[in-house]
């Protein structure tokens, strides 16, 4: 074991108080009034005006710099795989909106198309998902619901549904309620209301979409029993629902269940088989399209729903809706539902794609993403789609195959096209229970989060209470709306000849801690404003630069050195005519960016908890930068802070509390023993 490097300083100086502080030191006064900033805020000039523009409409600003050598064949790959998905998911996930299978496909072409040209992250995948298309299919369900489409038949004696006048119905409500989620979601994007998000936390929406799974997969069982159970509404619903399909289980249609229960069985088992040759094939199986073409081959080969009565999609029209302006009537009737679906469908797809922003180094504009799927739902809308978000599986087949830019969504849209006008038609025997079988093996992924209420447990039981209670979760959300609105965050730095640190902003004598950063945020550091915590230290640490690209840079820096290592060893044996034995080779630190610190302190003595999010977002910070060589320690952590990271999992085998300081006083001469930097002690 190493010897503790041991430091002994002692300090000299008068007992201070504030006041003593201030007139010793001259405080930094903001002399900014509010006119200046209104009138800064509002002047226009060319860079502006172009800037303005290249964020309003970000394709103008990305795809003339689009490489075609680097990034084509990958897209391409990409587009047609995700294109191919789009099809059964399409078709399922209308089902869950109870409208037409073919609503789906329009669903998936309508909004990718507008996506590309105003979204900002390059991976996700734009389109239907199941979360969103079951709360379109509560509304719509329950503005026009079957009874009210119920007519007598005079030959049978009994009551049947004109289902023909309740599917256009159906489709005005969910083209009105999507119209207006599209324009509540570009309101709020033109109001800066993007970090609104960030108020959503990880275990709520989680927990969240877990009981959405729970709907859908529900909402579905109708179609795996061939049964027809009533629909009912208000809280205990769910409870109803369940009951009422319980009693009809004796009339359950064997064909039906027959063909979910083979249905379900190989999709589970040919997506395992994909997983398993994953690393070995180019691009996936295409498992839902090669299971929705057997199933279609079978039952217009067998008649099912001729012989067993198994219902089946039926009539596809080819071609593309005209627009038709949404029933305007409606808007009053679905005003809150609307609301709900663009904050959750916004929600969902920021998570997932500010997940792949950081991952592969670009920025995802919050507030231009919303109204990126605003005007994705605005558009939809009037061409009778249904509200989209992004779908997980899909983005992962998009991101596996290559793709690499929004040209894969734009490519997967064309797949669609050529779908829906020429080939739409061919699934019109496709049972519906295969489609049921489709939602429920990929739900496969939310349904696992259940194993997050016994980690919840142990880490942070607030936080399992938020993933188990959404409307707790809400009310803390509008405390932190008052309480945590904006923080502060500022750079620390030492007053002269003492062990005091102060914001460099806050005196004149205040001096910079040389290679090292000091950073304090005014709030405590939980699921709110992590991201925003994250972002702010960005700012200052890197100077604007970006996190992603000072990784690759490093990593590749590194493997430029590695190779000049070897072709220099390799002409020294050549020079030598014989193999050198026995050479040590000693991994040189490559040359460290000068602009950059070499340690950062996190002054955690504002923060007086963590939750999950809090710990993680601390342990990707030291993770992310210590990968560019800069240390980071934290000091002023509360002992229950300490208990929230212990628990919290941020301590393991590589990173114990040798990097926790009692003081920024500690922390700084230790980080400047570690970075070599001369230290003068006091």
């Amino acid at each position: 074991m190493a010897e503790r490097r041991r430091v002994d300083y002692s300090v000299h100086r008068d007992v201070m108080h504030k006041e003593t502080v201030d007139n010793v030191f001259n405080p930094i006064h903001n002399t900014t009034t509010v006119r200046e900033k209104v009138q800064k805020s509002v002047s226009c000039s060319g860079p502006r005006a172009k800037k303005c523009l290249v964020g309003s409409v970000p394709v103008v600003s990305w795809l003339p710099r689009y490489s075609f050598r680097e990034n084509i064949l990958g897209d391409i790959i990409s587009g047609i795989s995700v294109g191919i998905m789009h099809l059964p998911q399409g078709m399922a996930y209308a089902i869950l909106a109870s409208v037409p299978a073919v609503y789906g496909l329009y669903s998936s072409f309508y909004p990718v198309l507008v996506y590309f040209i105003f979204g900002t992250s390059k991976h996700i995948s734009v389109g239907t998902y199941a979360v969103m298309s079951v709360m379109i299919g509560g509304v719509t369900e329950r503005l026009a619901p079957d009874s009210a489409f119920s007519v007598f038949d005079n030959v049978t004696g009994e009551a049947i549904i004109n289902t023909t006048l309740r599917d256009v119905e159906r489709v005005k409500v969910a083209a009105a309620v999507t119209f207006l989620s599209g324009i509540f979601q570009v309101l709020l994007g033109l109001v800066q209301f993007g970090f609104v998000v960030m108020y959503l936390s990880e275990p709520l929406v989680r927990g969240y979409t877990t009981g959405a799974a729970i709907h859908v997969i529900v909402s579905q069982l109708k179609y795996t029993f061939g049964i027809s159970p009533t629909r009912f509404s208000g809280p205990l619903a769910l409870i109803y629902t369940v009951l009422e399909i319980c009693s009809l289980l004796p009339k359950t249609n064997l064909g039906t269940l027959v063909v979910s229960a083979v249905s379900i069985v190989c999709l589970i088992l040919a997506k395992e088989l994909n997983a398993y040759l994953g690393k070995r094939l180019p691009v996936p199986i295409p498992v839902e399209l090669l299971g929705i073409v057997v199933a279609t081959v079978v039952s217009w080969q067998v008649d099912l729903n001729g012989r067993y009565g198994i219902d089946v999609v039926g009539g596809i029209p080819s071609g593309l809706q005209p627009p038709a302006l949404p029933k305007v009537s409606l808007f009053s009737q679905v005003i809150g539902d609307a609301f709900a679906i663009s904050v959750v469908g916004y929600g969902l797809a920021i998570s997932l794609g500010r997940i792949f922003a950081l991952k592969y180094g670009y920025k995802v504009d919050s507030n231009q993403e919303l109204i990126a799927f605003g005007l994705s739902n605005t558009f939809g809308g009037i061409f009778q789609c249904f509200a989209i978000s992004c779908s997980m599986s899909r983005s992962m087949v998009q991101v596996s195959t290559g793709g690499r830019s929004q040209v894969a969504g734009a490519l997967s849209a064309v797949v669609i096209l050529v779908i829906t006008m020429w080939i739409g038609q061919l699934f019109e025997d496709l049972p519906k229970a295969m489609l049921a079988a489709i939602i429920y093996v990929n739900l496969q992924g939310i349904m696992k989060q259940f194993m997050d209420i016994p980690a919840l447990w142990r880490s942070n039981r607030i936080d399992m209470v938020a993933c188990l209670c959404p409307l707790l979760s809400h009310h803390s959300i509008l405390n932190n709306l008052f309480s945590y609105f904006r923080p502060t965050y500022s750079l620390l730095g030492q007053i002269p000849d003492t062990d005091i640190y102060r914001p460099l902003n806050s005196y004149e004598q205040v001096k910079k801690v040389p290679d090292v950063v000091v950073f304090r945020s005014s709030a405590t550091l939980y699921f709110a404003n992590a991201e925003m915590y994250q972002e702010a230290l960005g700012r200052k640490v890197l100077h604007h630069k970006d996190l992603g690209s000072q990784k690759k840079l490093e990593a590749k820096q590194k493997r430029v050195e590695k190779k000049e290592m070897k072709k220099a060893k390799k002409e020294q044996v050549e020079s030598d005519g014989a193999e050198m034995k026995d050479v040590a080779v000693i991994d040189v630190e490559p040359e460290q960016d000068p602009s950059l610190p070499r340690a950062i302190v996190l002054d955690l003595s504002p923060v007086n908890f963590l939750d999950t999010v809090g710990v993680k977002t601390l342990k990707n910070i030291k993770n992310d930068y210590e990968e560019i060589g800069i240390k980071v320690v934290l000091t002023g952590c509360l002992p229950g802070v300490l208990h929230d990271l212990q628990t919290g999992g941020f301590f393991n085998d590589k990173v114990t509390k040798c990097c926790v300081f009692s003081s920024i006083h500690d922390a700084v001469l230790h980080c400047q023993c570690h970075c070599g930097t001369e230290t003068t002690y006091f």
